[in-house]
């Protein structure tokens, strides 16, 4: 599944980045020459433009920045697109060196690019690395374990940095846990949040919850399989214990399981142990209803010496999702009609 920096890296694979002779001898051919520091709080540098289907031949002299998914379990999910860009490439930055060259073996592809380990603990500094190839015209493919890179995955240092110097980006799309549990969850899909993974610890993950109980869209969540029962039972006591979820264990593998039901059911299933990767998808909160009446009086109480009255009826039609116009006659009555009117 598509994993951050949160996640335990044993689960379904190996344990954490590794690489092998060749490998570590490629990556020591690629050795930094510079740290580049990337200041991801400012990383917009204006607007730019690139055109051009990913397939296409850049420009001589221009690199390319490519962003391919992976499988998150079935192999045959594998694009042709995926097997095209890790023979094109001039150099491959792998989560997992080792699971990628056995994906690579399983798509019949080999490889004649360096790989180059990209992970959580050194995507920092990697990054001046993948620039300087990009600088060169190389074109620079970057793969996670499973799923889209950046999606609770690294990539997003190198995206932004390449952006700010005006290089091409563009991505091979693919499996990804998060819309295939929203796709089979059951629940609302017309409207989303992917929240990734929440904090570890218990009073920051309740927080966060906390935070969202009013949140009306279909949240999307990652978890460890050892954190889901606390997960559930956090989000039971924040969000509601019948409010609607579905986990989702093993996507597109031999025991892939989807579980739905109340939250604190959810939790109480949980606490008897559960392996595998696993997705949650949590209904988003029922609309708060409020009369006429009350958006009305609302208004005319938030309507001071620093608030006019159109703009207390804007903030208020926009909380209560009642029509501004309506609001805004509504409210003029009440106030008509009231001893200070």
């Amino acid at each position: 599944m598509d994993r951050s920096a949160t996640a335990p890296r044993g689960a379904g694979g190996a344990e954490g980045p590794s690489t092998d002779g060749a490998a570590a001898a490629a990556e020591a051919s690629e050795a930094l020459t510079g740290a580049v520091v990337v200041d991801t709080r400012s990383s917009y540098a204006g607007p730019t433009t690139h055109t051009g289907r990913v397939n296409a031949t850049a420009a001589p002299g221009e690199g390319l920045l490519v962003l391919a998914a992976t499988p998150i379990g079935d192999l045959e999910d594998a694009s042709p697109a995926l097997a095209r860009e890790l023979r094109r490439a001039g150099l491959i930055a792998a989560e997992d060196t080792r699971r990628l060259k056995a994906l690579a073996a399983r798509l019949g592809v080999s490889l004649s690019a360096p790989v180059l380990s990209y992970f959580d603990g050194n995507e920092a500094s990697r990054v001046g690395a993948l620039l300087e190839a990009l600088a060169a015209g190389q074109r620079v493919v970057v793969v996670t374990d499973a799923g889209m890179p950046l999606v609770s995955d690294p990539g997003y240092r190198v995206v932004t940095a390449a952006i700010e110097r005006g290089v091409r980006v563009t991505a091979v799309p693919g499996p990804s846990a998060a819309l295939a549990a929203l796709a089979v969850s059951g629940l609302p899909s017309d409207r989303f949040v992917f929240e990734g993974f929440l904090p570890r610890k218990a009073g920051e993950r309740r927080r966060r919850l906390a935070a969202l109980a009013a949140e009306e869209r279909t949240m999307v969540f990652f978890e460890a399989p050892h954190r889901l029962a606390a997960f559930l039972q956090d989000a039971a006591a924040q969000l509601g214990a019948d409010r609607p979820g579905a986990v989702c264990r093993e996507l597109t593998k031999t025991y892939e399981e989807v579980r739905r039901g109340g939250l604190a059911a959810l939790a109480d299933w949980a606490a008897g142990g559960v392996l595998g990767e696993i997705t949650v998808v949590i209904g988003g909160a029922a609309p708060v209803v409020v009369s006429l009446d009350a958006a009305a009086a609302e208004v005319l109480a938030r309507v001071g010496d620093a608030v006019r009255f159109k703009e207390a009826v804007a903030t208020v039609a926009a909380e209560a999702g009642v029509s501004r116009g309506v609001l805004y006659e509504a409210a003029l009555a009440a106030r008509k009609a009231s001893p200070a009117g």
